[in-house]
């Protein structure tokens, strides 16, 4: 249900229907509409977790992606990306009715042909990355050195692409499999620019103090020419670790969902729906988490 025109309503959004306007897609947090010649995108605070949507909402979650992403793309200057604009007031008017229930949570993007290849930056050494790591000396195919330590920086960043699954995981593929899927220009101009934004990206955050230790990122293709679409650099794409308090050699506390997988993962689940309730403190924890992910990295109150 929508508030009135002028109210702001402050409940969780689980879902968003917006009678007239066609929607075409509905993702794990993004519900996406049809506006003609550009798409909607609006942020719920659906969150998911090992491939499960949870049942419960974590409040203010989707401004806080749609408001970060906003951030860096108009950060980003070097990177171009799908954004018309993020304001309301600059919607079109078949969407007036329902700009409360949007403000906030929601950016009006270019149409673009989205590309099969989900791109992995790694900085440091964590997740799957790490179990690699353990099991082979090595990660997303990447030779490493010996020794190295749960949530260790990596020599440099590494490019580990992935294949994108309509159901289920995602796939790690090598750098070999990602140029013979879209082509080798393609796909050194998918590694370089991936890296280079991610190079930014930590750099920023840094002085902000939050180590970005990995994140994934996914491109489109508008008249030919490429451009970064979805999110950027968000606690849901990426690890958000506080700097004051890492410490390597053991697994970080973060700002992002990793709160919740660590909270499931103790939790007697097989990682098949439907997946354990999170109780009230871990949804006020994680909203916490992700509203002062927000105010650090941008020096703004939500």
């Amino acid at each position: 249900m929508l508030p009135a025109h002028g109210v702001r309503s402050m409940q969780p959004m689980t879902h968003c229907e917006l009678p007239g306007i066609p929607k075409v897609a509905s993702g794990k947090v993004r519900e996406i509409f049809d506006l003609g010649d550009s798409l909607l995108f609006v942020a719920t605070d659906r969150i998911s977790a090992y491939d499960c949507i949870l049942a419960e909402p974590i409040p203010r979650k989707g401004e806080v992606l749609n408001k970060i992403s906003a951030f860096w793309f108009e950060k980003f200057d070097f990177a171009p990306n799908h954004v018309i604009t993020t304001d309301p007031a600059h919607f079109p008017a078949s969407l007036s009715p329902f700009r409360d229930e949007l403000a906030g949570r929601s950016m009006i993007v270019k149409k673009a042909t989205p590309l099969p290849v989900e791109c992995v930056v790694r900085g440091y050494l964590a997740g799957s990355g790490f179990a690699e790591y353990t099991a082979t000396g090595k990660t997303g195919g990447y030779d490493l050195p010996e020794g190295l330590r749960m949530a260790d920086a990596l020599p440099e960043p590494l490019f580990t692409p992935a294949r994108k699954a309509q159901t289920g995981h995602d796939e790690n593929i090598s750098f070999a499999q990602c140029r013979s899927m879209v082509g080798d220009d393609l796909a050194h101009q998918l590694r370089d620019l991936s890296i280079e934004i991610y190079e930014h990206g930590r750099a920023y955050a840094a002085q902000r103090g939050i180590i970005i230790a990995d994140t994934k990122f996914e491109f489109g293709l508008i008249d030919g020419d490429l451009v970064i679409i979805d999110e950027i650099l968000t606690p849901d794409s990426s690890r958000f670790w506080p700097a004051e308090s890492y410490e390597a050699g053991k697994n970080p506390p973060s700002f992002d969902k990793q709160f919740v997988r660590d909270y499931l993962s103790a939790q007697p689940w097989d990682k098949t729906p439907p997946p354990p309730a999170l109780p009230p403190a871990i949804i006020e924890q994680t909203s916490a988490k992700y509203i002062e992910a927000f105010t650090q990295l941008t020096g703004r109150q939500l």
